[in-house]
């Protein structure tokens, strides 16, 4: 039954070959169950319950993807928004995380609506694709700066604004050293390079005494009541100009980073019939279970992960290894004591090599264009030297429609694109008058 269901015969596989390329995928992205919270918790959030919030979410929209979408896909908060989340909206503009989390959900009943009705492919046609480039490159830089000032490799520097920091301190040189491992394995093309780069260096950490070693592995699963339903508690200040703006943010990182990632691992195992990927609407909704339940939980919005690849590569082809990487999330629950090794300098080496991968879109903006070359150039730019992922796009979406114009050229823009960019100066003006 359940091999009809997936449709094993048609695509030509087995029970064993789904499982390993599920196991693959699950321990290609398992970092994340250690990062996000690490991240999170920078904003104030409780570790142990967003811990459990991101393997509970994964879970529920990785399975739902299998049964649903029927595609090896893996769904879960994803590294860059959550990095937007934390030190953006809730450091940078004093936002509460209940309010964030409130804006999450926002988001995600829009993003639901939105793929319902299909009203998410007008908005991502009507944006230039080398604008998408430079919002997924510029997001690839600010948390590989994030990753890098975290470890202290950077610092603020009175002379130069940002300077290195103190290599002598040994969890920096911990972080360098993570770094280090984490680029040589991906650079070998080593499955799950991520997992393995950030358990090498927790190991290291602890074999040197600069962290300490848990009292156990295994315990309970950490409490979500720290962050359950905190999303409804923050509606009544999600109402804001300021915040609809940080609402957008969310809404147009997802649209790009979700379409993205599908489009990049549908290519990959070939799922693909021309320009357009097959039940693309319910891969969507995925999504949008991932994102809607994520917020009620207590995390930042989810995509479609990448290292999905993986297991693609080790020949999953149906649903059925979604649902199995989403169980394994459920079993990783178990493990909540290991988030006391998971350190900066621990972490630090996944946002680095992340970074580096999500820069590569950079290749695909025309940079002999100007105009276009420009409103990338500052979207990208405005990222990490904002220190604000909804900063660098508000500079690109806004330079963009005014250089068009300027040269002639309005009607190469989609109405949309006049639209947002309206949208994006009346942000400014906000965040400069508050």
């Amino acid at each position: 039954m359940i091999e009809r269901y997936f449709n094993f015969k048609e695509l030509k596989t087995n029970y064993r070959t789904e499982f390993f390329g599920g196991l693959t995928t699950f321990v290609s992205m398992a970092y994340i169950l250690f990062v996000n919270p690490a991240v999170l918790g920078a904003a104030g959030m409780d570790q142990g319950a967003v811990f459990t919030a991101t393997g509970l979410t994964a879970a529920i929209a990785t399975i739902f993807m299998g049964v649903f979408a029927k595609y090896p896909f893996a769904i879960a908060p994803g590294l860059g928004i959550n990095a937007f989340f934390s030190y953006s909206v809730v450091i940078g503009m004093g936002i509460k995380w209940q309010t964030a989390l409130a804006g999450v959900f926002i988001a995600g009943v829009i993003f639901w609506l939105m793929t319902l009705f299909k009203i998410r492919e007008i908005i991502i046609d009507a944006i230039p694709a080398d604008l998408k480039a430079a919002i997924a490159g510029g997001i690839g830089l600010f948390i590989a700066f994030v990753g890098l000032s975290d470890a202290g490799i950077v610092a603020a520097n009175k002379s130069t604004i940002v300077g290195w920091g103190d290599w002598s301190k040994p969890t920096t040189m911990l972080a360098i050293a993570g770094i280090i491992i984490t680029l040589i394995l991906f650079a070998r093309n080593i499955p799950g390079a991520l997992f393995i780069g950030l358990v090498l260096t927790a190991i290291l950490g602890l074999i040197t005494g600069l962290i300490p070693m848990p009292s156990e592995i295994m315990s309970t699963v950490p409490s979500l009541h720290p962050t359950f339903g905190a999303a409804f508690q923050g509606l009544d200040e999600a109402f804001t100009p300021q915040m609809w703006i940080v609402i957008a943010t969310f809404l147009l990182v997802a649209l790009f980073d979700t379409t993205g990632s599908l489009v990049g691992v549908a290519k990959a195992g070939n799922f693909m019939e021309g320009n357009t990927l097959p039940r693309a609407g319910k891969a969507l909704m995925a999504d949008s279970v991932g994102m809607l339940s994520g917020s009620i939980l207590g995390t930042s919005p989810t995509t479609a992960f990448i290292e999905s690849s993986t297991g693609i590569m080790m020949g999953a082809r149906s649903g059925f290894a979604s649902v199995v990487t989403g169980g394994l999330f459920l079993v990783a629950l178990l493990f909540s004591p290991l988030l006391s090794v998971v350190t900066s300098a621990v972490t630090s080496p996944a946002m680095v090599v992340v970074g580096i991968l999500m820069a590569a879109n950079l290749a695909n903006i025309n940079w002999k264009d100007f105009p276009i070359a420009a409103a990338s150039f500052l979207t990208v730019l405005g990222m990490p030297l904002a220190y604000s992922i909804s900063d660098g796009i508000s500079m690109g979406f806004v330079i963009y429609p005014i250089l068009m114009v300027a040269t002639g050229r309005r009607k190469e823009v989609h109405p949309i694109m006049y639209v947002l960019g309206l949208i994006f100066i009346a942000f400014i003006i906000i965040m400069q008058t508050n």
